[in-house]
């Protein structure tokens, strides 16, 4: 008897299958999208070439051309900043590829499902490019493709009521059935729209199966044979595992490529990306050698290490314009580098919003997180009692996640009513005001493959304090003091352990109370650069180096 996958967070071993539709029929258009218009032109570049032509018209044509020589990028991936987002994997496409877009070297391109949930704000501006079907096995489905254009980068929507439009973006029994659907769509999506990019870059294991179609069913129809692909890896922990049972019915796969997407005896899709594509990029170099071992792989470590040659990281960064307590609508009154005044009116204003005591001479202490044990967590729960009870502080936690952890913290609250706040929601405008309240930020995780609070925890002047892994090892630097000199950005610890998180982040309160040094810490974690700008050149090398 075959052996069947273990069930997966986002979906189950063994997907339902769903009845064929009617042809073409199967979903509705999006609530109101734009009227169909004809396509526009490429716009012609800010700047032209040094040697001017004589004519406007050979102006033109030269700029036309400088454009189609830029290197053409699809990104594919089941989440998107602003349009759609859970987490850090929509943090990454809503940013990258406009820092990508930015240096004028490539035209970058995204694809993204068209869910319910993207505001009718984004719908107005859309426009309808094609109305068709999508055959996926046995299935032929309804597609529809919208675009739109934004921060000099193109995006693209792809619209079936039935697969998207739903209260939430993943976590039902058909998720490997919608995603595979989404990839399928991808690959007709270039032909209809006579747009094939030289580089096809997908993201995580709801966009592997774009590179498995590509490498598996497309390669020999004009013009896809030239693409190469790169896979990322933002969390390995979710892969996307199957019983072998849908491999045809679901995935519209035959027999021939079983050995390419077996992995202990069950489909995965994260695995047979990573054997299709050209480049394997996690989104730290620290994490890029973790999921090389048992600890962090996943199961993983095998197929990993087989692919080795073709693996590397690139620390992800972060929003500048949206992250910038100097710009920031959202927090109570804005602040810089230069003028810090504005950061204790914030951590007023937080302290009266939470009904906290409102008081300037105490730290205050934050998280910011999904509130699961791989978070570290279990740690802060560990040592919390002591470092409330022992110190003059204050703590507010902001998250959702495990019964017991939410329980924990708010049973924390009621037992140190004018030192704790247990916010258990999450809200992106409230976690942007802790960050511009606190003093001293906590991310003491397990693992993170990158993690981006510690980032932005920075950007608005919160001391950072972290475990060392993954992009936390990449990004935060322990803080030490040679003479005049200043090392580091932060407080880190090696060891999961609870002590040395106490130790820590005791060795963040002394300077904090310390203020000379405070000041001259917190100037150098606000200006360390946590930009896409290095990130964005190592991707650029990495595309040309295909």
């Amino acid at each position: 008897m075959m052996k069947k996958a273990t069930q997966h967070e986002r979906g189950p071993a063994i997907l339902p299958l769903t009845p064929a539709p009617e042809k073409k029929k199967t979903a509705r258009k999006p609530a109101a999208p734009a009227k169909k218009t004809k396509k526009a032109v490429s716009p012609v570049p800010e700047t032209v070439p040094e040697a001017v032509p004589a004519t406007v018209e050979a102006a033109v044509e030269a700029a036309v051309v400088t454009e189609q020589a830029k290197k053409k990028i699809l990104f594919v991936g089941a989440e998107v900043m602003p349009f759609a987002a859970t987490g850090g994997l929509g943090d990454v496409l809503g940013s990258l590829p406009a820092a990508l877009a930015k240096t004028g070297r490539v035209d970058v391109r995204v694809v993204l499902p068209l869910y319910g949930s993207i505001p009718q704000s984004w719908r107005s501006q859309m426009r309808e490019e094609y109305i068709t079907s999508v055959r996926l096995a046995w299935r032929e489905q309804y597609c529809g493709i919208y675009s739109l254009v934004r921060d000099g980068v193109t995006y693209y929507f792809i619209d079936n009521e039935y697969y998207f439009r739903r209260s939430a973006l993943y976590g039902y029994y058909d998720d490997g059935e919608r995603y595979a659907f989404f990839c399928m769509a991808v690959m007709e999506m270039m032909n209809r729209l006579n747009y094939y990019p030289d580089i096809l870059h997908a993201h995580d294991w709801q966009a592997a199966l774009s590179v498995v179609y590509l490498n598996c069913l497309y390669r020999s129809r004009p013009w896809y044979g030239t693409m190469r692909t790169v896979f990322t890896i933002h969390n390995i922990e979710y892969q996307g595992q199957y019983d072998f049972a849908i491999l045809g019915d679901v995935f519209a796969l035959g027999e021939n490529e079983h050995a390419l997407m077996e992995y202990n005896g069950c489909i995965n899709l994260m695995k047979a990306a990573i054997e299709c594509a050209d480049r394997v990029t996690t989104v730290s170099p620290r994490y890029a050698w973790e999921i090389r071992t048992p600890e962090y792989a996943h199961g993983l470590d095998a197929a990993l290490n087989r692919n080795a040659g073709k693996l590397s990281g690139i620390l992800n960064g972060i929003d500048y314009d949206f992250y910038n307590p100097a710009t920031d609508p959202c927090i109570a009154e804005r602040y810089s580098v230069q003028n810090m005044a504005g950061k204790t009116a914030d951590k007023l204003a937080l302290q009266r919003e939470t009904g906290l005591p409102e008081r300037t001479d105490v730290p205050m202490l934050a998280v910011v997180s999904r509130l699961a044990a791989h978070k570290g967590l279990d740690l802060v729960s560990g040592c919390i009692y002591e470092l409330v009870g022992g110190h003059d502080l204050q703590l507010v936690v902001l998250g959702k996640g495990e019964s017991g952890f939410e329980d924990f913290f708010r049973e924390l609250q009621a037992r140190f009513p004018d030192k704790v706040r247990a916010l258990i929601t999450y809200d992106r405008d409230l976690s942007k005001r802790i960050y511009a309240a606190a003093d001293i930020f906590l991310m003491p995780s397990r693992s993170e493959p990158c993690g981006l609070s510690q980032m932005i925890a920075s950007r608005y002047g919160a001391i950072p304090v972290v475990r060392e892994t993954g992009g936390l090892y990449d990004s935060i630097k322990p803080y030490w003091v040679e003479g005049d000199t200043l090392h580091g950005n932060g407080f880190t610890f090696a060891n999961y352990s609870a002590q040395e998180l106490r130790e820590r982040t005791e060795a963040a309160l002394g300077v904090w109370y310390n203020k000379p040094e405070r000041d001259r810490l917190v100037e150098r974690v606000m200006t360390t650069d946590f930009s896409w700008n290095a990130s964005a050149e190592q991707y650029l090398a990495l595309y040309e180096g295909i």
